[in-house]
């Protein structure tokens, strides 16, 4: 269980290195210096966090699932994938990851502004039109179609996967990143604005509440939508099928044996008998 908890805590970590770096380093950096476009920078942040992405699901994705994301997490506990106990596990190491990750761009960048915290109104690249609401609605609708996708390419072992996951977080930042910065990911989120404080820090509570509302969403729709249940039922009834041969078999060996049994004792009779004789 070691193995896991470290494997989600440096994946998380690892993503807010990259992925929020990027978004730090493009937004701060190039756009001061190249004068560079929104709509260019929002491609470089979402393409940092969809190959980093990418990158932890090939690399730890056979130890714990490369979830780095309590959204994620969640949604694999209402699906029956792993147990509260790993949940909570899970968070735990996942939330460490992102506060740590957090830590290591401050030391990168000898600053504790912005650090790609997300946020909505007046930290929104679209403040006029990203209120409360509009933001709440953003982060539950890109969490659920990134964690759909993700419960659905994992069901089974499936060698594209992790690129999969990787194009479908590029695609929710490019959609989410002019309006909240595409949070979609708690322990991504709670890091960065823990550490800038001020008004980030006072609207965290929606980066945590949304994405796991849309996590919780996207459970519920695969489990009883996507998942097909005629199949289970086909599974069900051929594990059936298996128990009741089984069953059978040993009905038929039964008589069998009782019969090779009474011959021994037959035999033995006999054995004893010729030995008196003689």
């Amino acid at each position: 269980m070691i193995r896991k908890f470290i494997s989600e805590f440096v994946g998380t970590m690892l993503l807010v290195i990259f992925g929020c770096g990027a978004c730090v380093a493009a937004n701060t950096y190039v756009t001061q210096v190249a004068g560079v476009a929104l709509p260019f920078t929002m491609l470089l942040i979402a393409f940092a966090f969809g190959l980093i992405m990418m990158a932890i699901a090939y690399s730890i994705g056979k130890v714990s699932g490369a979830h780095v994301n309590p959204a994620v997490s969640v949604a694999s506990l209402i699906d029956g994938r792993i147990s509260i106990f790993e949940c909570v596990y899970y968070v735990c190491a996942q939330v460490l990851g992102g506060l740590v990750g957090a830590l290591v761009l401050t030391f990168i960048f000898g600053s504790f502004t912005s650090l790609g915290a997300n946020g909505y109104e007046s930290l929104s690249a679209l403040s006029t039109i990203t209120t409360m609401e509009v933001a709440i609605a953003v982060e539950v609708i890109l969490t659920f179609v990134f964690v759909l996708v993700v419960l659905s390419v994992t069901k089974k072992e499936n060698p594209v996967a992790g690129i999969v996951i990787g194009l479908t977080l590029t695609l929710v930042h490019i959609m989410g990143i002019p309006f909240t910065g595409t949070g979609v990911n708690p322990a991504r989120s709670i890091g960065p604005a823990l550490l800038t404080k001020g008004v980030a820090l006072e609207q965290l509570w929606v980066f945590i509440v949304a994405p796991l509302a849309g996590g919780i969403l996207a459970a519920l729709f695969y489990k009883f939508v996507i998942t097909d249940r005629s199949e289970t039922a086909v599974e069900s009834e051929e594990i059936a099928e298996i128990l009741l041969d089984d069953e059978e078999d040993e009905e038929e060996v039964v008589p069998e044996v009782e019969e090779v049994e009474e011959k021994t004792k037959k035999t033995t009779k006999k054995s004893k008998s010729t030995k008196k004789n003689k």
